[in-house]
């Protein structure tokens, strides 16, 4: 989709798909950290209609602590966000971030190995959905 995510649409509600991508993340061992309503907070703060649109902050722990003690600025970097926004009456698309892209920044193998596997486990995400 982009050098820096990938994903797939889904033909769904928009909050049962928010749902089964939560799901989803939790069976790869992340929690949802953060929930931002893009489209509200465009209401709220500068009084601009949007389609629904939220970005999900995901983590795993265990695979988060091993980056961090790699690199202890990593934090700049996480979570990994995914993307669920409506693209029209019956579809939604899915996007995530693509942490190989985005820790290639970090320069360290290391880095760039846990990237993968993480990059893996949201693949398997997204083929859940």
């Amino acid at each position: 989709m982009s050098e820096y995510g990938f994903g797939k649409d889904l033909t769904m509600d928009f909050d049962a798909a928010v749902s089964k991508v939560t799901e989803a993340l939790v069976a790869e061992g992340f929690g949802v950290l953060t929930d931002i309503d893009v489209a509200a907070t465009m209401k709220k703060k500068i009084g601009v209609e949007m389609p629904e649109y939220r970005i999900l902050g995901a983590c795993n722990p265990l695979l988060a602590h091993r980056a961090i003690r790699a690199e202890p600025s990593i934090g700049l970097l996480l979570p990994c966000n995914v993307v669920v926004r409506r693209l029209d009456i019956e579809k939604v698309r899915v996007e995530f971030m693509d942490p190989v892209a985005v820790m290639e920044l970090v320069g360290r193998p290391e880095v760039g190995e846990l990237a993968a596997e993480v990059r893996q486990r949201l693949e398997r995400v997204m083929q859940a959905l």
